[in-house]
């Protein structure tokens, strides 16, 4: 598996590493970062050309905003200008770590900026492709694997004026269209990655981790998403709502255990963005005007089924009305943008992955999708100081009933919860899709 590793020779204490005699000078937002990712960053932003200046760190978002990293903005500024980057930092918190396998994800987005993404720009480039019909992402500067100080450093795509829209509101049709392409874009690559280079596509599929398919060894996580399934019945209405939830997250996690390894190596599999709910898609605007969208996060990224990205943002990003309105329109259009972008490397959809395939693979794993579905329902209801509240309870080791302390929400909240988790059901339902 590729992986860069930072070597740090000396021992440099918090205080050295943002000491105003050290050249650069660290100051803001450093209080959660370990003295070596200090030290990586440091390495970094010297190899760039900085050398005597202030370095300023900021916090990113807010607390429901990021779950596997805390993430920074890196601001440096010289008589040059100013230079940022985004800083995704991994915890130190042993419980945390080994709860969301923080060592596999860090190295899965890793292989995914500095091996997958770029071996997928070089297709498009081989292929003359101009750049709206290429698929953007933002550039890495640099990262250390050496655990548990992990960092990832990557393109400020603030900068080039992508913002994070609301993630208690559905997503327009508009915006979700623009996912839906780039997520056509995506897997059309991995297309054309299988039709060119099968050996080097195998490659980096056998090298992803699959965390979703792991959580199941945890006999904690069990015992917490049946805590969570059975709160979630007592909150929607209906009983037919209630016999859907009750086990929705286990057998759809079991499912999605199966169909992996039934569907390993198949024709039709892609490596999946993995983790397209809100916070993870970033857009730009002229104005009122939607311009692009860009995928911003590649931690769950792994061998899997177009059907799987698509059902996951949908279900994520958008409401029970803005489904029944588009749902099949959606659909048209992502199998459309995906027969475009083939074309692109001289494939057929009718070949690579038919329509009548998609209808199919969306039928089969929407059980999947639909259990972690529900999972995210939970973190999009949560408040910011509830999500703080739960990151929290996170860096120590838990038991039962810490994780039921988890599930505790508010009036408002439990409302919002109900809307999602029965606007779900209540689609899958329409769509013959459960």
């Amino acid at each position: 598996m590729f992986y860069i590793k930072c070597y740090i020779d000396n021992r440099l204490s918090l205080k050295a590493l943002c000491d105003d005699n050290m050249g650069l000078q660290f100051e803001g937002a450093i209080d959660n970062i370990s003295e070596p990712q200090l030290a990586f960053i440091r390495d970094v932003l010297e190899k760039r050309g900085y050398k005597d200046t202030k370095v300023t760190f900021e916090a990113v978002g807010q607390a429901g905003d990021n779950y596997v990293a805390n993430v920074k903005r890196i601001v440096v500024r010289n008589e040059n200008g100013v230079f940022q980057m985004i800083a995704k930092i991994a915890p130190q918190h042993e419980f945390l770590r080994n709860a969301v396998e923080t060592d596999q994800v860090f190295k899965n987005e890793l292989i995914m900026y500095k091996l997958v993404l770029p071996k997928f720009q070089q297709l498009e480039e081989q292929a003359d492709l101009l750049k709206e019909d290429r698929l953007r992402f933002a550039e890495c500067y640099g990262a250390s694997m050496t655990a548990p100080h992990e960092v990832i450093l990557l393109e400020d795509m603030n900068e080039p004026g992508f913002i994070m829209l609301d993630r208690f509101k559905p997503l327009s049709d508009e915006c979700i269209r623009s996912v839906l392409r780039n997520l056509a874009l995506l897997h059309s690559l991995s297309y054309a990655l299988k039709h060119k280079e099968l050996d080097v596509f195998n490659e980096y599929k056998n090298s992803l981790f699959d965390m979703w398919g792991n959580l199941m060894d945890k006999p904690l996580t069990k015992t917490h998403f049946d805590s969570m399934q059975n709160t979630f019945m007592k909150i929607v209405d209906g009983d037919h709502r209630k016999r859907i939830i009750k086990d929705s997250i286990i057998q759809g996690i079991t499912l999605g255990i199966k169909f992996a390894k039934q569907d390993e190596g198949s024709k039709y599999s892609i490596i999946q963005q993995g983790d397209s709910w809100i916070n993870n898609i970033l857009f730009r605007f002229d104005g009122d005007s939607l311009q692009e969208s860009v995928l911003i996060d590649y931690q769950m990224s792994k061998e899997s089924n177009p059907s799987c990205d698509i059902l996951y943002m949908l279900l994520t990003c958008t409401d029970h009305e803005s489904r029944l309105k588009h749902y099949h329109d959606w659909i048209d259009f992502y199998h459309s943008e995906l027969d475009k972008a083939l074309a692109n490397h001289g494939l057929k959809s009718n070949y690579v992955y038919p329509r009548d395939k998609l209808d199919a693979d969306l039928k089969r794993y929407a059980k999947v999708m639909f259990g972690l579905a529900v999972i995210v329902a939970h973190s999009l209801a949560k408040k910011n100081e509830d999500a703080a509240k739960m990151k929290e309870i996170m860096k120590e080791e838990v038991d039962a009933d810490s994780l039921n302390e988890l599930l505790q929400i508010d009036d408002e909240t439990t409302q919002i919860l109900k809307r999602r988790l029965e606007g779900l059901v209540d689609s899958l339902l329409k769509f013959g899709l459960l």
